[in-house]
């Protein structure tokens, strides 16, 4: 049987470190990561509170830079962000000045992402369609709901047709049923759209059912504890979520992220002097 072709590498941490300097020394954030992200690839990257997932993230957006060790994007050095890496936050990230149409036109106004006037238009129908805010398009942010402003978060970024989608917690604010909504609602937009992505998540389950592999950090500075490739095909649904081999991986990676959890907590323990 011939194998498989391999898929090319968009993304790579090389053996990348980051420190802060504060007023009480130098703070490790990051530390000796090493791993690649190919094309294709959904990657979910879990680990407790604080322990530099984000920075992680932050630095192949060009965002951040190593302290030592090299982020790389298609084989270049990040040096800064760019229109091939769409960034989506938690907090929405839409301005609330323009309607939703606006919105999702924003960047195809600017210099590196500008288009004719009749495409514009088409793209912007065409995200107001798939993501079910079509007749929104001239309301503004304050009068939809907190899924719908994640919805139209995604569509702005989709519309200047990023290759790379990085996500930062972006369902971390939304109630439970919204949450699970938005994951499948993502899941089939990628399904139509093909993006390479990589999620910030603190949810084991969220991680599961959207990623083709997750990248367990330790706690801070953030060191590669386990790369998981998770045994499910796409297209995906909430079904999965039921199946026993769901249920287990849940809990190995449940246990591995509580073990961090009390590391990262023992670390913030004050000292008492009887120690």
């Amino acid at each position: 049987m011939t194998a498989a072709p391999s898929k090319p590498k968009r993304a790579q941490f090389d053996h990348v470190s980051l420190a802060f300097n504060t007023p009480k020394g130098s703070l490790q954030v990051v530390e000796d990561v090493t791993y690649d992200i190919n094309d294709g690839d959904f990657i979910a990257v879990i680990g407790p509170s604080g322990c530099g997932k984000t920075t992680m993230m932050s630095m192949l957006a060009g965002f951040q830079k190593p302290t030592t060790g090299r982020v790389l994007f298609d084989g270049a050095d990040v040096r800064g962000p760019g229109p091939e890496r769409g960034v989506i936050f938690q907090e929405y990230g839409v301005f609330p000045w323009l309607t939703v149409k606006q919105n999702i036109a924003f960047g195809l106004q600017l210099k590196a992402n500008r288009v004719p006037v009749a495409e514009r238009d088409a793209i912007c129908a065409h995200y107001l369609e798939l993501m079910g805010l079509a007749d929104f398009a001239n309301s503004y942010p304050k009068h939809l709901s907190g899924g719908m402003r994640q919805r139209l978060a995604i569509a702005r970024a989709y519309a200047v047709k990023p290759q790379f989608l990085l996500m930062d917690e972006p369902f971390g604010a939304l109630d439970a049923q919204t949450r699970a909504n938005m994951q499948t609602l993502l899941l089939q937009v990628l399904a139509t759209e093909g993006k390479t992505v990589m999620l910030i998540t603190h949810s084991v389950e969220e991680a599961i059912y959207l990623a083709s592999r997750i990248v367990v950090v330790t706690a801070r500075p953030a060191r590669i504890r386990e790369i998981i490739d998770v045994p499910f095909s796409y297209p995906r649904d909430e079904s999965i979520q039921e199946r026993p081999e769901f249920g287990e991986l849940r809990s190995h990676i449940r246990e591995l992220v509580m073990r961090e959890y009390l590391a990262q907590q023992a670390q913030m323990r004050p000292v008492s002097f009887s120690e």
